[in-house]
């Protein structure tokens, strides 16, 4: 009972959205869920983007949202290459995109979604929704509606996106399911690299790590993480902000802040990983986010993060030893509290590391894909 997995762009690449449909692909195939990923091609439609972008300010004053047009996805999915399929068997897709495949689509097809936040989410709490006319946001709904009860189960990474996709658009509780995202690591490689020591007690030799992982700093709370480290200084605990993902232009001027570029899975995994496990916490006090992936990859690393609890990032967390979820306006000094209380002893800090790293196989995503085929079966 093999899938063929699709989002809006190419599947099988591992720079599409965030790296999670190739990891996806990679860990499905494994576990006899998927046969293949679809390869479509958005870029291919640019030129058309800019004329319908400009039509639709014409008309509405909006200029956006043409990724959601009826025109845009019916054009993508006549790129489509579907794999033939058995005599008497539905067609089965997963699908990472809301409104793809198009609805409606044909009865003998078994359609289901894995998505981390609906177009509703999208809309309101990222603020997509300011840039396309209201009358287009709600004919958007409407067909997303119209395939989430098409479809054979709508799955989520997050309860944040479940409670979405049960209030915002009616679908019966027993329809929705939430199977929280692996890390976007390769899982044979990273069992092939050598165990590290875990980082020192912070000293002002080697002071306490911060980790940052993401490109966007502002959104991802690298402000707050930055004041989170002059606040240990100021109680005694040298600490410094390690940050991947931004670039060194976007980021302040401090003596503090570490930055370190971007450093590439596929080329320089065991750097990446090496990275990651020096650091003492992982951080992500974004202002909205759907998910945080990269919280998976600091667990499955056996590293505790620190983080916000708003939208999906609570389902990031799992077991014991995770580290902490803070209130979405906590003060810096009350986190910084609450990390001596964990370092001092150091001790409690280490139990805190091992019990995180007995049930590190839980933020994998083979045992995501495990999840979902059970679900789909």
């Amino acid at each position: 009972m093999t899938h063929q997995l699709l989002c809006c762009g190419d599947a099988t690449d591992l720079a599409t959205w965030s790296n999670i449909p190739f990891f996806v692909l990679q860990a499905g195939r494994q576990q006899g869920l998927l046969s293949s990923g679809l390869v479509l091609q958005p870029h291919r439609l640019r030129w058309q983007r800019r004329f319908w972008n400009f039509q639709q300010w014409l008309r509405t004053g909006f200029p956006g949202g043409f990724q959601y047009s009826e025109w845009f996805l019916r054009n993508l999915w006549h790129q489509v290459q579907l794999d033939p399929v058995v005599a008497d068997e539905p067609r089965r897709l997963l699908s990472h995109f809301p409104l793809l495949p198009p609805v409606p689509w044909p009865n003998d097809w078994e359609v289901s979604f894995y998505i981390d936040a609906t177009t509703q989410q999208v809309f309101d709490d990222y603020g997509a929704g300011s840039r396309i006319a209201p009358e287009l946001q709600r004919t958007v709904l409407r067909r997303e509606q119209a395939a989430y009860a098409a479809a054979k189960a709508v799955i989520t990474m997050s309860e944040w996106a479940a409670d979405s996709v049960r209030r915002d658009y009616g679908i019966a509780a027993e329809r929705v399911h939430v199977v929280p995202g692996g890390a976007n690591l390769d899982e044979q490689a990273l069992a092939l690299l050598p165990c590290v020591d875990l980082p020192p007690e912070p000293s002002l030799q080697k002071p306490l790590r911060l980790g940052f992982l993401g490109k966007e700093w502002e959104r991802k709370g690298g402000p707050f993480v930055l004041s989170l480290a002059e606040a240990l200084v100021r109680i005694g605990i040298p600490a410094v902000v390690r940050a991947i993902g931004p670039s060194v232009q976007a980021l302040p001027d401090s003596p503090l802040l570490q930055p370190l570029g971007f450093i590439s899975k596929r080329t320089a995994m065991a750097e990446f990983v090496s990275e990651l496990r020096s650091w003492h916490f992982g951080t992500l006090f974004s202002s909205c986010e759907a998910f945080g992936i990269s919280n998976r990859e600091c667990l499955l690393l056996g590293v505790p993060v620190l983080a916000r609890g708003i939208g999906g990032i609570p389902s990031t967390f799992s077991g014991e030893g995770c580290g902490m979820l803070f209130a979405e306006h906590e003060v810096v000094d009350a986190v910084a509290a609450w990390i001596q209380e964990q370092v001092c002893p150091y001790e409690r800090y280490l139990a805190m590391r091992r019990q995180l790293a007995s049930h590190s196989w839980d933020f994998s995503w083979t045992a995501s894909t495990l999840q979902l085929k059970e679900i789909l079966a």
